[in-house]
């Protein structure tokens, strides 16, 4: 019989659960202002390089100029935001996108804003946000307790849907009622609450690290090498990019819906938008209680499954009422997959390397995105926009079946945390230790029974070793002992290898512990080699 401890440890947190925590909530309600500004900054950039030039390719090079950065600099700013103070970093280029946004705010006022200069500084803008997305993806997890992630990244991706729909809309009617200088003005003001938000909040102390810090270049690739070896992370890229490819028709389509399919105007498309902002509202309202029912890939799938639906009724009844609750539908579907996507990234990654692998998680995205939007408007190009959301469609649910058996949230059962459980090497203090690679070797004496279980605990281990380093791993059997084996993997340096002790996850040391039940003399040593040269 279960009793009411047990009950409400198996109830998932409420939706609106994570706002309990001050941090989390000033830091949300700080945000959707900031993103606010920056929705109005887009509008009245778009906008004004239309008075500023005729030609289209000019005015798309506006939207180009904001996410070309992400492709350019997310995984350096990945990397930076792991090796130096999160909190610091935001801090900094908030400051510095509220000075560019207010040289912008006081430039236009003066009309001395050239279509060359307006790019120049959205793309530098754009640089700026490029360089906060992994970091303040990364500061999700100190903000509310493991349990309650999935409400906060829900919550987030809410507000930035309701960023999306006041924005742009608030951005039209200053810069007809008031003047185009306007949106960029208040661009600007709304930094402030953001700043000051960060300099109130205080991040919990982490351990430190006697090591030196990474630099860029090699934090960057260690970055790469942990996502590779990484089964959680891999999982949810691949489905990532099989789902976004696809769903970006319908974001890339959505204002020729309402132009051409739909025979509307900017009203038309105003309230589309509205619509897709309230469905990620109940979306965000419902994903906890739908995910502790369906699991993650049940969540995906009924996302996908609704998006698809979506497409296939526009395209087949166009009609603006019908349109108007598909977005609904859309939103909410949307906010399930992209929220899903996100949590499974964040509770696969431990805290030492989250924001590059966040990072890879935002080029993926923004990849997929990118190239889905060109070919579903190649595509609308040459067979009409109906046909291209029907393809969408079924494209996006033909990959939902090809993708099914890659499981997503893999790492809400790990616990990636440092163990610290490794001993300090014993080395002789008159080697110098500043060259490389170094060698690794571990003798382990099996019991002839438990052949079979060692072998498949020691692959476990290799894609551990690999995340954290290792190269050139290796298990080789004695051929005059029997059951004696040798593990062997290289290093690229002595300080990579004492960073790999400090990276061990405590679900490394459950793997290492079950393996070394099977060893007869229990805990094995592990023996040094460096090159000579």
């Amino acid at each position: 019989m279960t009793n009411a401890t047990d009950t409400r440890a198996v109830t998932p947190p409420g939706a609106w659960s994570p706002f309990r925590h001050s941090a989390f909530t000033l830091l949300w309600f700080a945000t959707l202002v900031s993103n606010i500004g920056t929705w109005m900054h887009d509008v009245g950039a778009g906008w004004l390089m239309t008075e500023l030039s005729p030609s289209p390719f000019v005015v798309a090079a506006v939207q180009a100029a904001t996410t070309l950065p992400i492709f350019l600099f997310a995984l350096p700013a990945g990397a930076l935001a792991d090796i130096v103070d999160r909190r610091r970093l935001l801090i900094a280029v908030n400051l510095f996108l509220g000075c560019v946004a207010a040289l912008l705010a006081f430039l236009v006022s003066r009309d001395a804003v050239t279509p060359m200069l307006l790019l120049s500084i959205t793309f530098v803008m754009g640089t700026g946000v490029a360089i906060m997305a992994p970091a303040w993806q990364a500061v999700v997890p100190q903000l509310v307790p493991r349990e309650e992630l999935t409400s906060a990244v829900a919550l987030n991706s809410m507000g930035i849907n309701i960023s999306r729909a006041i924005g742009p809309a608030l951005a039209g009617f200053l810069i007809v009622a008031y003047g185009m200088a306007v949106p960029f003005v208040l661009n600007a003001v709304s930094i402030i609450g953001i700043v000051i938000a960060l300099l109130w909040w205080r991040a919990p102390e982490a351990k430190q690290s006697r090591l030196p810090a990474e630099t860029l270049v090699p934090a960057m690739i260690s970055g790469v090498r942990y996502t590779l070896h990484s089964r959680p992370v891999k999982s949810t890229l691949l489905r990532a990019a099989a789902f976004f490819v696809f769903g970006s028709a319908f974001w890339a389509l959505l204002p020729l819906i309402a132009r051409n399919v739909l025979a509307g105007g900017a009203s038309l498309y105003g309230i589309l938008l509205g619509c897709l902002g309230a469905g990620a509202v109940a979306g965000a309202v419902f994903l906890p209680q739908v995910k502790s029912q369906v699991g993650a890939d049940g969540a995906v799938m009924l996302g996908t499954v609704g998006l698809s639906t979506v497409m296939v009724l526009i395209a087949l009844v166009p009609d603006s009422y019908v349109a108007a609750g598909c977005a609904v539908v859309a939103g909410i579907s949307w906010i399930a997959v992209m929220s899903t996507l996100n949590v499974s990234a964040q509770t696969a990654l431990p805290n030492w390397v989250r924001a590059r692998g966040l990072s890879i998680f935002l080029m993926v995205f923004y990849g997929s995105m990118t190239a889905g939007s060109l070919l579903w408007g190649h595509l609308a190009t040459h067979v009409g926009i109906p046909a291209a959301l029907v393809t969408a469609a079924a494209g996006a649910l033909v990959a939902l079946l090809i993708t099914r058996g890659i499981k997503l949230s893999q790492g809400e059962s790990m616990d990636l945390t440092p163990s610290m459980h490794w001993p300090e090497p014993v080395i002789d203090p008159g080697h110098e230790t500043d060259r490389g690679p170094v060698m690794i070797q571990i003798v382990y004496d099996i019991e002839a029974d438990d052949r079979g279980r060692f072998v498949e605990l020691m692959g476990q281990l290799a894609q551990a070793r690999r995340r954290n380093g290792a190269f050139g791993w290796s298990l080789m059997e004695d051929l005059s002992i029997p059951n004696r084996f040798v593990e062997t993997w290289q290093e690229a340096s002595w300080l990579q290898h004492m960073r790999h002790h400090e990276h061990v996850s405590a679900d490394d040391r459950a793997v290492q512990q079950q393996i070394w039940k099977l060893n007869r003399s229990g805990e094995a040593s592990a023996t040094h080699f460096m090159s000579v040269t």
